[in-house]
């Protein structure tokens, strides 16, 4: 028995020292835009389920901010939080980035349904919208004529009155717009690319330990499926197989 003691108290004792040498702080501070059933406010939804099953099991807490989606990028850039919530690859050169992405951004042309209908090869011909921040002529080819708005309230007038051609933004925000409309038929949306998605961490000794430790959960989570579950009970696309590798 009491040598039993003795081994319980030298195994007590390892893991808090294991965790000092690994450099991990004991919890991680991710802010993100408020989007419906992904990032909500009190720490529910796709997102917020997907990043506790990362974290959590190797011992670090997630704590959950909600800001405007500019107001998150400076809030990790001053040292405010750890991470920021769906950012694309390298979008910002302040931000430190993983290996894996988490989702994959659907990503939806909305437009009157009498317009022409776009793709990935014609967007660059119309007139674009998009959230302020969101920064797609980066990501989606030859775009030249886009404004950036800072709410997505005022977008069917903008569609209605000719003012822009379509609005771009990933598709539950994209349903949110349309259902917005008294006659949400006189819309149509158009699936046109599809993005990955990252955490994107400050330039901190903390946040980098807190990256490696996000590659290395996500390689074991897509290699065991765990990550499955998650995304059928929020009823959203399972952007993985046992074989997908980091892009």
């Amino acid at each position: 028995m009491a040598i039993r003691i003795v081994l319980l108290a030298m195994l007590l004792s390892v893991a808090p020292w294991v965790t000092a040498a690994q450099g991990l702080p004991k919890q991680v501070r991710l802010v993100s835009e408020e989007w419906i059933d992904y990032t909500d406010a009190k720490g529910n939804g796709l997102a917020w389920d997907v990043l506790r099953k990362v974290f959590e099991p190797a011992g670090v807490k997630v704590l959950t901010k909600s800001a405007p989606y500019s107001r998150a990028v400076g809030l990790v850039k001053r040292g405010e939080a750890d991470a920021w919530v769906g950012s694309y690859k390298e979008e910002n050169e302040d931000n430190l980035y993983p290996r894996w992405h988490f989702d994959m951004d659907h990503i939806y042309a909305l437009g009157l349904a009498d317009r022409p209908v776009p793709t990935l090869d014609t967007l660059g011909q119309f007139r674009l919208a998009w959230v302020r921040g969101y920064d797609y002529d980066s990501y989606l080819p030859n775009v030249r004529d886009f404004r950036e708005i800072q709410r997505r309230e005022g977008i069917l007038p903008m569609l209605e009155h000719d003012r822009v051609d379509f609005y771009i933004d990933a598709l539950t925000e994209v349903d949110y717009v349309q259902g917005q409309s008294s006659q949400p038929d006189k819309f149509r949306r158009t699936h046109v690319a599809e993005l990955p998605l990252y955490l994107a961490f400050s330039r901190t000794d903390e946040a980098r330990a807190l990256r490696d430790l996000f590659d290395r959960r996500m390689a074991e989570l897509v290699r065991s499926g765990e990550l499955k579950p998650i995304f059928e009970h929020w009823k959203q696309p399972y952007p993985f197989t046992q074989d997908s590798k980091p892009q």
